[in-house]
């Protein structure tokens, strides 16, 4: 494998952190953080609190503590100590690490991480001596940086003239994505470990980083991040909440890479042909620093990001990138090869996913796109078959696809590395707490102690292979509320405590139960599991799949495939084993496995399913009654549940609740294909504006500028117009209202299109028409932006709040309009 072939930079994946919400696994408030981290609300438990019980989590975790254990310290320091003039007689290690690869270097702060962490969770002393024997050596290579020619406080596995190429803009593998990892691994033996030489040789790194960085101009420094650099800002904005050095803080932002950050801050997806790896420690960095300094410009960037690579760039498995690289949104089904879903990048995405919910934990997607990713690809990323946890470095998507993986040190990508990082932490998720506030975010066999309550909790289920888990309170007593997540997928999910049925469990959300608990309380919670089909945003008939919220992938053992294969989806029947069906498909019958435990075989993760059903005549139905989190139910029961995106917000609604949009860039999504094939439609919804802006949406359906319809307030000249065209703006079929629809009240909206008339309703009554309407939702082909509240254009976002919204497949009468808008409806 020649990685240089691929790319000329490489990736990165930020490790650990320094206060309250750090990004890895480190304890709530580490009694040493001198600074408090801003806008955080919710924190993790220390890796020691939880206890991995039997089941698939513990298994990869013991692999990759042996493969820990097993690692030679001597031959990880070989190319360390010849940099500095220092003898070594030890072997020296291939792959990535081998003296004459310009990574070489990288896994030191891998290894540092995951033995602390190991240390953290188990209290294993050799973990802790291999991770102080590894420091003490970094520093005695370190106090010989000006011996060997290189300015204070240098510590690399290669020569400081590496960081000169990347200032001069030369070809070169991205050296500062190896300081990062090496710094971020000392910050983690400081903090999981207690080593206090570690902060002192970091602190040393911290200030040669610096030095090295003022000498530039902001042109130099801008053009020099260019060249990948991991988090480096995460690392030492970690470091300035730990010592409260404004030095690290200023280092910190010299890595705010402009060419990336600006688009993000403005919610514009320019991620197409960008090296995912690259940016997504940059995301991490970004809400580091958010909770370094309170700029909330920080959290946009964050925030926008995650919520446009996990929307548009994101496969089934809960991964991203082809080739390493993002690719234009929504494509998925046109990029499925070899080379797919690194796995460094599901990594780091889950450690932005656990920041982004300390800042908000309303937000329970976040957690529901944990758990898809943790399952579907970093839990079948390890071969089971391997006692030291090797690990896959891609994971193929195309049909026919295998997994591959590490070895013991003729390996040593990125991946491989953050493989160990992974498996010494899987624990760190499960559980979070705020306050009176136990939040139980994964179903995962495990054992907390909460400390602070007196508490201890065991979790005993076998999820996903049974679709429940039971909580028992095993010791201690006390009144604090256990917030549950529902996932979005668990359609009729239920919680008993102590046998009593209880309220307020909506998909989406956290059900809240408070009470006095007592040593022997039991909550036992039931998430139904039903096979569902997903189908790519740029091919309705390219579909994965999956079984609750597990991708489920069709088993070909050494068979090769070249296309698809055709699945008859009518044909898929479950076994007598758990999770394993059968079904017919182009190819014959075949097993569909979970993916995470296909192994040794080949397989396909997507097919092609040509039948489609037909859509229901009420499509969907939004009643927004949702309290928290950024899930809408679809109350038809068809399972077309909407996303609330850019922070909107609930509010009082005309009945209930509704979905409050503030007219910068709130808005909420809807299912891709929504409408897809309708030759008929009708929408009709409540919306009290604040304001009426030119050109904002109250609803836009389509696939950008050329392809789509849409409902406007107020147009340009000064009417509300609903519009649909499959030939951008010069090619619309309009229906334009009178007058721009009115601020500070509710009023009923509806629009039908069928049989060539259109008509537009306003508070029951008609209002326009248009009786040559040739375009239907079936003219459009299968929408991939379905949004309320947000343009296809850079138009102005809806400010005002949306109630009601209901889809159909078939014209409303006008008697059914005005019925809907006199009961209320």
């Amino acid at each position: 494998m020649s990685a240089l072939s691929r790319r000329t930079v490489l990736r990165a994946g930020a490790v650990g952190a320094a206060a309250a919400a750090v990004a890895g696994s480190l304890p709530a408030a580490p009694a040493h953080a001198a600074r408090t981290d801003i806008g955080v609300s919710v924190y993790p438990f220390p890796l020691g609190a939880v206890t991995l019980l039997s089941g698939p989590f513990l298994a990869n975790t013991g692999r990759t503590q042996s493969y820990l254990s097993f690692l030679d310290a001597d031959r990880l320091l070989h190319t360390f100590r010849l940099n500095y003039g220092l003898s070594s007689s030890a072997t020296a290690c291939g792959g990535w690490e081998s003296p004459t690869t310009e990574l070489r270097g990288h896994s030191m702060g891998h290894v540092l991480t995951g033995l602390a962490q190991a240390y953290a969770s188990t209290g294993t002393t050799s973990f802790k001596t291999k991770g102080d024997y590894l420091v003490a050596q970094l520093a005695i290579c370190q106090a010989r940086a000006t011996t060997a020619g290189y300015n204070t406080g240098y510590l690399s596995a290669y020569p400081e003239s590496f960081i000169d190429r990347v200032e001069a803009r030369q070809s070169v593998w991205a050296p500062y994505y190896t300081l990062h990892k090496i710094m971020a691994g000392l910050l983690d033996m400081h903090l999981l470990a207690g080593n206090a030489q570690a902060l002192t040789v970091l602190t040393a790194m911290a200030s040669w980083v610096k030095f090295r960085n003022d000498r530039l101009t902001l042109t130099q420094r801008q053009n020099m991040l260019d060249t990948e650099f991991g988090g480096m800002n995460e690392v030492l904005a970690n470091l300035y909440q730990l010592t409260e050095n404004s030095n690290h803080l200023v280092a910190a932002q010299h890595f705010d890479h402009a060419e990336v950050f600006d688009p993000l801050a403005a919610n514009t997806d320019a991620l197409n042909n960008y090296h995912a790896n690259t940016q997504i420690p940059k995301a991490i960095g970004a809400i580091r620093e958010y909770h370094a300094t309170g700029t909330t410009r920080y959290l946009d960037i964050a925030r926008n990001f995650w919520d446009i690579v996990v929307s548009r760039h994101t496969y089934a498995i809960g991964a991203n990138s082809n080739g390493e690289y993002f690719k234009a949104p929504n494509r998925i089904a046109s990029e499925l090869s070899d080379n797919t879903a690194e796995c460094c990048n599901t990594y780091n995405m889950l450690k932005l996913s656990r920041q982004l919910f300390f800042t908000n934990p309303a937000r329970a997607d976040y957690m529901d796109f944990y758990e898809k990713a943790l399952y579907n690809h970093l839990l079948g990323a390890q071969d089971p078959n391997s006692s030291h946890g090797f690990h896959s470095y891609y994971i193929p998507l195309r049909a026919g696809g295998i997994k591959t993986y590490s070895n013991d040190y003729n390996n040593f990508t990125c991946c491989h590395g953050t493989g160990m990082e992974t498996n010494t932490k899987l624990g760190d998720t499960i559980y979070f707490h705020s306050g009176d506030n136990l939040y139980v975010n994964l179903f995962i066999a495990s054992q907390l102690n909460w400390a602070a309550k007196g508490v201890t909790v065991r979790q005993d289920t076998t999820f996903p292979e049974a679709p429940s888990s039971k909580l028992t309170i095993t010791a201690g007593s006390g009144t604090f509320a256990m917030r549950v997540r529902v996932p979005a997928w668990a359609t009729g999910a239920t919680i008993r405590v102590n046998g009593t049925l209880q309220s307020g469990v909506t998909p989406g959300s956290y059900a809240v139960i408070t009470r006095t608990w007592a040593t022997g309380d039991v909550v036992d919670v039931a998430l139904p599991m039903a096979v569902v089909r997903e189908a790519t945003p740029d091919s309705a008939t390219t579909q994965a799949v999956k079984y609750g919220p597990i991708v489920l992938a069709g088993a070909y053992g050494s068979t090769n495939l070249s296309a698809l294969p055709t699945l008859t989806a009518s044909s898929i029947t479950a076994t007598s084993t758990p999770l394993q069906f059968t079904a017919t498909a182009s190819t014959g019958t075949v097993t569909l496995l979970p993916f995470y435990k296909m192994h040794g075989q080949r397989y396909t993760v997507y097919w092609n399913v040509t039948t489609t059903n037909p859509l229901p005549a009420f499509v969907a139905h939004y009643l927004f009654n949702e309290t928290s989190g950024t899930s809408a139910a679809d109350a038809t029961g068809n399972g077309k549940t909407a996303t609330l995106a850019g922070g909107a917000t609930w509010v009082a609604g005309r009945t209930g609740n509704a979905v409050n949009l503030s007219g910068s860039s709130q808005y909420v999504a809807l299912p891709s294909g929504i409408l897809a094939g309708a030759s008929a439609f009708s929408i009709a919804t409540w919306v009290r504006l604040d304001a009426v802006t030119n050109w904002a949406r109250l609803f836009d359906f389509g696939t950008g500028t050329s392809a789509n319809m849409f409902l406007v307030p107020s147009s340009s000249s000064g009417t509300a117009r609903f519009a649909i065209t499959t030939s951008g703006s010069g090619g619309e079929q309009r229906i334009n209202a009178p007058s721009a629809l009115p601020t500070g009240v509710w009023t009923h909206v509806a629009v039908t299109v069928g049989g060539g008339v259109g008509i537009l309703y306003v508070n029951g009554a008609e209002v326009a028409r248009n009786s040559a309407m040739t375009l239907t939702p079936a003219s459009l082909g299968s929408t991939t932006n379905n949004w309320i509240g947000r343009s296809q254009y850079s138009d102005p976002y809806l400010d005002g709040a949306v109630d009601s919204f209901r889809v159909y497949s078939r014209v409303l009468t006008a008697s059914e309009v005005s019925g809907f808008h006199s009961a209320g409806l």
